[in-house]
């Protein structure tokens, strides 16, 4: 391992290049070729290896199967994204010579009458209801029950059936969309079938903050389908959000879900992925330390088991990988 990877003590999830590979390849040939995917960063910090790894699955898989790929720069969240970190990441990207002047980009604060206009489908065919509750009140009121794995929303401003209106005065309350128990099985080209039940998982949805903000759930899901994306691959982290995002776009009237790809992430000596919090990993200071493009990738795919040993490796060649 590198002298860089060492201090760090990084590592990947425990799954050797000889176990991953030959299976991904195999459901990877079954794909059709041409498919559009995303690489969708949020512009909160700057990019580090994590993100790094991710891209080496977007692009590479996409050289793979003579696929596209759209960059989006996922600036839903107004207060914690910043216009330097959006112009750094770009900067970064292009360093690593994945994207040039010719990459098909998109910005999700250019696309508000998107959003709006989702919100207006989803209140003719669903429940869409005001809520007033902070995160806070939502975790005490969990206390009374058996832990979750994630933050459970109960329905408690359903109950009050306070009325949903797109001019709700930011801070005063968010939408949330009542979802209806319903379970979804699908395959994960990497991780294997997959059963869910958004329902039973995180409860109602929340599709605007109270601050103001689209979600997450709720952006992603509308972008997917605007910009016709046939293969979303990100990490595993996101696993879980298949069920809700696949429910979410069901009710918008999208015919035919995506296939779907998570790959492992880095994670710390602690079991913890890389954030932006870890400033080392940055890009930033790999550029300052003296890496090329071509080390940084191979660092990355090799700490995620694509390559045995750590080599360079050209971002014209990471088809090569799969």
């Amino acid at each position: 391992m590198s002298l860089f990877a060492n201090i760090l003590r990084i590592k990947a999830l425990k799954i050797g290049e000889f176990v991953i590979l030959p299976s991904l390849r195999q459901n990877l040939e079954k794909l059709p070729l041409g498919l559009r995917t995303r690489f969708a960063p949020s512009p909160t910090g700057y990019l580090h290896l994590g993100h790094v790894a991710s891209a080496l699955y977007v692009w590479g898989i996409a050289q793979a199967r003579q696929g596209h790929v759209l960059l989006r720069i996922e600036d839903h969240d107004a207060q914690r994204c910043r216009p330097e970190f959006t112009a750094a990441l770009v900067e970064d990207l292009e360093w690593l010579q994945l994207i040039d002047a010719t990459t098909e980009s998109s910005i999700q604060s250019d696309h508000p009458q998107r959003y709006v206009a989702a919100l207006a489908s989803l209140e003719q065919k669903a429940e869409v209801y005001a809520c007033t509750c902070s995160r806070k009140a939502i975790a005490e009121r969990l206390t009374r029950e058996p832990p979750r794995s994630e933050l459970f929303y109960d329905g408690y401003c359903r109950s009050q059936r306070i009325h949903a209106t797109t001019e709700l005065t930011p801070g005063g309350a968010g939408l949330r969309l009542h979802l209806p128990p319903q379970t979804f099985v699908f395959d994960d080209l990497m991780q294997g079938a997959q059963e869910q039940t958004p329902s039973l998982q995180c409860g109602d949805l929340l599709l605007r903050e109270r601050a103001g903000s689209w979600t997450y759930h709720f952006c992603v899901t509308v972008d997917d389908a605007e910009e016709e994306i046939d293969l979303i691959i990100r990490g595993t982290d996101l696993l879980d959000a298949c069920g809700r995002q696949r429910q979410l776009a069901e009710l918008l009237g999208r015919p035919t879900p995506p296939y779907l790809l998570h790959h492992p992430l880095i994670v710390d000596e602690t079991g913890q992925k890389l954030s932006k919090r870890f400033g080392s990993t940055a890009l930033r200071t790999l550029r300052a330390s003296g890496y090329t493009p071509a080390e940084v990738l191979g660092l990355a795919a090799h700490t995620v088991g694509l390559l045995s040993a750590e080599q360079p490796i050209a971002a014209r060649d990471l088809g090569g990988l799969f």
